[in-house]
């Protein structure tokens, strides 16, 4: 049975009721073609996972809720004292002024929370509707802090007949094997950082070890079978389609380049004030090898007009859908398509090997310099448009704002989209709050010395000659405490290359270089990661705290703090990266 297939049968089997079925055909908004090949724009509002990132409520509703429950909640268990209600009654419960979901024995009135939603207008997608298929897919929602909120709205239980098994085994089971290294953030959907100490063991990221981001559970797929639409959308609506063997007909390309999760040292960000979305540390960057074809050379072959470019964007579709059937789907703007310094990549393949299913089997576009979620994998359609995408991933999430916005006046697609990224740099090893052995112990020398001329009869100059003059002969002296190795990784967005990583032990006042390895492509067009070392001295510290910046070919440093640069989705987190670090005695 196809993904498709499962996920509309677990919408459907939720309820006998025909009042239920509306969420899988209404609201659909897609790009579809008819038998001529021109476009058909259907302007229905998308359907798209219920409370879609995370459904969290202001920060003092929350912190009032904690305050009053501090046990363990079990979501949607079954409570005494609380009035029945028939899924027929809470189906009546779906507009504005009285809003109800279920999840398992549990009914909401979620009507006063409508604005706060993180996803906006999705939510009403769901009214009078259980909240568990999406959940089963939208697996960050299942925390303790979101199931505490969700429990401050109960008013009562849905009555036993209505109570419908949402397994999700159906969606998962074919989910690929991955290696029991990652640092697992959320299950289903996968989601995994790479362990610190591993990202700087290798320049390229082996491939089993690059880090994870899924949005919705990995599409099956045949590269035998797998084709590429190609839709340049105009006067006249040109479809060509590709597969993966005809798409060799085009030059053959590779290119180093590192993919970085926007949201990538999230939790740092989350320590001034909390944010929504996964709390990765530094794991959520990784670098790799990628072979393909460029995209510029297969949009000329399907006759784009270069010169026609001004207002333009490329629509990438994936094969992953979520909950209501609906692909997942981003856009960049067509200029930056075609600049042939960004080197756009339809990938086939990852550090010489076939591309593994997390990181887009069969085809995947590959965006250097911009955030990853720009590098659509299981790419299944191009779409040249005067439109963005409409998708919720491009309109309502991937948007940075100041840091006084709140969720309740961001207006998400008002606000530019993130196209590149600001320089950063992390310290991997030690990591933070490691206990390290200083090695290399010595003892300073300091004298003179002197070089002159080869002398020859008669003597007219001195030979070369040095002294030690402290300490003096004889003399007892301690060792100095000797040093520690730190390692990271640097990285900035847009094609610029790090000059330089500065690295210091004492706030700040002073700062020590570090060696860099890097590759050989030039500003502009240097799209993979940088590596770092540095010895710091320990000079009798029991502990230090390691301060990073690193700055780019653009002349662009990291910031020093957090608090200038806090948004409500914590993305674009790049301040100094500190870690602390105990001296062994």
């Amino acid at each position: 049975m196809s993904l498709k297939a499962v996920l509309l049968k677990n919408l459907l089997r939720q309820s006998r009721l025909s009042s239920y079925t509306p969420i899988v055909i209404n609201y659909h908004r897609d790009y579809r073609y008819n038998n001529t090949g021109k476009e058909k724009k259907h302007n229905r509002n998308a359907i798209y996972a219920l409370l879609g990132s995370v459904i969290v409520g202001s920060a003092a509703n929350i912190k009032q809720k904690e305050s009053k429950n501090r046990e363990k909640v079990e979501a949607g268990a079954k409570k005494q004292g609380l009035p029945t209600y028939t899924a027929e009654e809470v189906s009546k419960h779906d507009n504005k002024k009285s809003f109800w979901v279920t999840y398992k024995y549990g009914v909401y009135d979620v009507t006063s929370f409508l604005p706060s939603h993180p996803g906006g207008e999705q939510i009403y997608n769901a009214a009078g509707l259980s909240i568990e298929p999406f959940w089963n897919v939208y697996g960050m929602h299942k925390t303790e802090e979101v199931y505490k909120l969700l429990e401050s709205y109960r008013i009562g239980n849905l009555h036993d007949d209505d109570v419908v098994d949402h397994s999700d085994d159906e969606l998962w089971a074919r989910e690929p094997h991955r290696d029991p290294r990652l640092l697992v953030m959320t299950a289903k959907p996968f989601n995994a950082e790479i362990p610190p100490h591993l990202q700087v063991q290798n320049f390229d990221t082996p491939n089993e070890l690059f880090y994870v981001r899924q949005h919705m559970p990995v599409p099956e797929l045949d590269a035998k079978e797998h084709r590429l639409r190609v839709v340049l959308v105009g006067d006249t609506t040109t479809v060509k389609e590709f597969s993966l063997e005809e798409l060799q007909q085009f030059p053959a390309a590779r290119l180093s380049a590192a993919l970085m999760c926007a949201g990538n040292r999230r939790s740092e960000m989350n320590k001034v004030k909390p944010v929504k979305g996964l709390s990765w540390t530094t794991g959520a960057i990784s670098n790799a090898q990628w072979g393909g074809v460029y995209l510029r050379d297969v949009l000329a072959h399907c006759g784009l007009d270069f010169a026609a470019v001004e207002g333009k964007h490329v629509i990438f579709t994936g094969s992953d859908i979520d909950a209501t059937g609906v692909n997942f789907s981003t856009s960049i703007p067509l200029y930056m398509a075609l600049d042939p310094n960004a080197q756009i990549l339809l990938a086939t393949s990852m550090n010489g090997a076939p591309l593994p299913p997390d990181h887009g089997y069969p085809l995947r576009v590959v965006v250097p310099g911009a955030p990853a979620v720009r590098s659509v994998k299981w790419l299944q359609s191009i779409t040249i448009s005067n439109e963005e995408s409409g998708s919720h991933w491009h309109q309502k999430d991937y948007r940075s704002f100041n840091p006084t916005k709140t969720w309740e006046t961001a207006d998400f697609p008002s606000a530019p989209p993130v196209y590149s990224l600001p320089v950063t740099a992390a310290a991997c090893e030690p990591a933070d709050g490691a206990t390290v052995a200083p090695v290399d112990g010595h003892i300073q020398v300091k004298g003179t010395s002197d070089t002159l001329l080869p002398s020859a009869p008669p003597v007219y100059s001195l030979p070369v000659t040095a002294a030690a003059c402290e300490p003096a002969d004889g003399a007892t002296v301690a060792p100095v405490d000797g040093h520690i190795q730190v390692k990271g990784y640097a990285y900035s967005g847009g094609g610029a290359k790090i000059l330089r990583v500065d690295v210091s032990s004492d706030r700040g006042r002073t700062w020590r270089e570090a060696q860099l390895q890097c590759d050989a492509a030039p500003p502009r067009t240097h799209y993979a990661w940088t590596l770092w070392t540095i010895s710091m001295p320990v000079d009798g510290a029991c502990q230090m705290e390691i301060w990073v910046k690193a700055t780019d070919s653009n002349f662009n440093t990291q910031p020093e703090n957090f608090d200038d640069i806090w948004n409500i989705r914590g993305i674009l987190s790049n301040a100094y990266h500190r870690i602390k670090v105990n001296i062994k005695r």
